[in-house]
């Protein structure tokens, strides 16, 4: 048993979407949440920066007493995860990636879509790790870089959003030989009902609810399951704009 909470960082706002599944899922965990809102998106960063960023973060995090981190971003998972798990061996820290792959790979598709950031889809993170679950498995990438800000802004329920997926998403779906659909990133689960009323043949797989998962096997493996506890969840951000209030009040509710 371990009261401990769980620390849940991303680029932004995203990464309240696995939030909510972690309290859905483990209602007895508690969360310590960062948001890097000032320095959002990391998807058009270098490599290098996006690092440097996410080990700031982790080193946050870990001072804060948290007993597992979740790097509830795509795009930190594949710029950053290898290098954090050797830096920081004491903890567990877990990314969404692999845990959605293998969710995806589970249900045997021939062909899978991929949206995300720049920075994600230029990596090929989950193109390669699909193919390491089954090589046979044929996949499409997009990146889709004015999601995030638009959802950032609270753009979601909107014709602009609507006009935006179509914009980039249209001639994909289109070309593309596939009905199943990675959203590879924490943000896009906000516009998933978008996404679903536009192109309702799709199936869509999401990152956020996916990396919970494994949280849940991670902490029953290792006893470090909590117990109903008084520790209240915390939520930081490293700028406290409008848009992060407002997101929270409306994730939250």
């Amino acid at each position: 048993m371990d009261n401990r909470p769980i620390g849940v960082f991303d680029s932004g706002l995203g990464g309240l979407t696995s939030v909510m599944a972690l309290k859905d899922i483990m209602p007895n965990e508690k969360v310590l949440f960062y948001g890097d809102t000032a320095r959002t998106p990391y998807g058009s960063k270098s490599p290098d920066t996006i690092r440097e960023f996410s080990k700031q973060i982790v080193k946050y995090l870990i001072g804060k007493d948290v007993k597992m981190i979740v790097i509830a971003c795509n795009t930190a998972t594949s710029m950053a995860l290898e290098m954090l798990k050797d830096e920081f061996k004491d903890i567990p820290i877990i990314g969404v990636i692999d845990p959605t792959v293998r969710r995806v790979v589970g249900d045997s598709p021939k062909s899978v879509g991929i949206i995300g950031t720049k920075a994600t889809i230029d990596s090929n993170i989950y193109a390669d790790t699909l193919s390491k679950y089954d090589f046979k498995i044929k996949t499409y990438s997009l990146a889709c870089p004015a999601f995030v800000p638009l959802i950032e802004e609270g753009i979601i329920d909107n014709e602009i959003m609507d006009l935006t997926i179509k914009y980039y998403m249209d001639d994909f779906v289109r070309s593309g030989d596939f009905d199943s659909l990675i959203l590879g990133c924490t943000h896009y689960p906000l516009i998933s009902s978008n996404i679903n009323r536009i192109y309702p043949d799709l199936r869509l797989y999401s990152s956020s609810a996916e990396v919970i998962r494994d949280v849940q096997t991670i902490l029953t493996e290792r006893d470090m399951l909590a117990e109903p506890n008084s520790y209240r969840d915390r939520y930081y951000a490293s700028d406290l704009s409008e848009n992060f209030l407002r997101m929270t009040d409306h994730m939250f509710k």
